[in-house]
């Protein structure tokens, strides 16, 4: 595998929710705090900027020719022309405290993603999935900050993670969309850092961000272990498969909790990089929201 090289220099606070969208040939994701919507064009070499109206967690295309976007006071509908942002659903209206952190879209064009407590403290995380604009809870146990979801190649499997308690959990999604039969996938152990965002590949093998483990993993479809990338930043947040052939991982990485010492010791923290994970990824789909 190759080693992972910035390729677009942003200092993002805290990157996260990358996202390669065929149509438009370009990798998209934010900067959560700092509140930004990237583009990049990677065969252009060029690169754009939104700011958006709140902390926005994901960007995803609709069947529309737009996008969804979950800010911190609900789903969005993001018109990059346009640059607005117009609000759609507001699921957690009542919890003020808590933002949106994470997404994906299944074969159906439904969009599952995951609420969090902002200060990281509050077990009021929950999953949830919207298709049609039909809004239903998932069901699945609260955490103070959810990641994911992703799915299994065929869809039929939704993996989450427990940032905080290391944890993530794969749980099996019946043909009418309900869901049941939770276990545990994989536990990240002491010193290695947390789990962040998942992303499945073409052979349905579960890679995840380390926040403060300086790394990637992969794990094969049983949750073992089978690779691990390490990066010269601690905290790598999520990665997207991109490229014509979807060969090439985007990995997202964050500034946010290093001391003025370990920013100094990381100049590249916050950068989006990229290497060759040595496996093709997932096609996307649109969001029917």
């Amino acid at each position: 595998m190759m080693e992972p090289r910035s390729v677009l220099s942003v200092g993002a606070t805290l990157g996260e929710g990358p996202v390669w969208v065929a149509h438009d040939e370009a990798l998209w994701f934010v900067d959560i705090k700092e509140r930004h919507v990237h583009r990049f064009d990677p065969a252009a070499g060029l690169a754009h900027r939104w700011d958006a109206p709140g902390q926005v967690g994901w960007i995803l295309p609709t069947d529309n020719g737009l996008f969804a976007a979950g800010l911190q006071t609900g789903i969005h509908r993001f018109n990059p022309a346009k640059e607005t942002f117009t609000l759609l659903h507001a699921p957690e209206a009542d919890r003020p405290g808590n933002r949106l952190n994470d997404a994906t879209v299944d074969p159906a064009g439904g969009l599952w993603f995951g609420s969090m407590d902002d200060d990281e403290v509050a077990d009021s995380g929950r999953f949830y999935r919207l298709h049609k604009g039909v809004l239903t809870e998932s069901g699945l146990p609260a955490v103070s900050i959810t990641n994911g979801p992703a799915l299994s190649p065929d869809g039929s499997l939704l993996y989450h993670t427990d940032t905080l308690g290391r944890r993530i959990w794969q749980t099996r999604i019946a043909n009418d969309g309900t869901l049941s039969a939770t276990t545990l996938f994989a536990e990240i152990e002491d010193g290695a850092g947390y789990p962040d965002g998942p992303t499945v590949d073409a052979e349905g093998c579960l890679w995840t961000g380390l926040f403060g483990g300086w790394a990637v993993r992969r794990y094969d479809p049983s949750g073992k272990l089978m690779t691990e990338v390490r990066f010269p930043v601690a905290n790598v947040t999520k990665i997207a498969f991109g490229g014509p052939d979807l060969t090439v991982a985007y990995a997202t990485t964050a500034r946010k909790g290093l001391t003025d010492r370990q920013l100094v010791e990381q100049p590249l923290a916050g950068n989006l990089f990229a290497f060759d994970p040595g496996v093709r990824g997932q096609a996307g789909y649109m969001a029917a929201i």
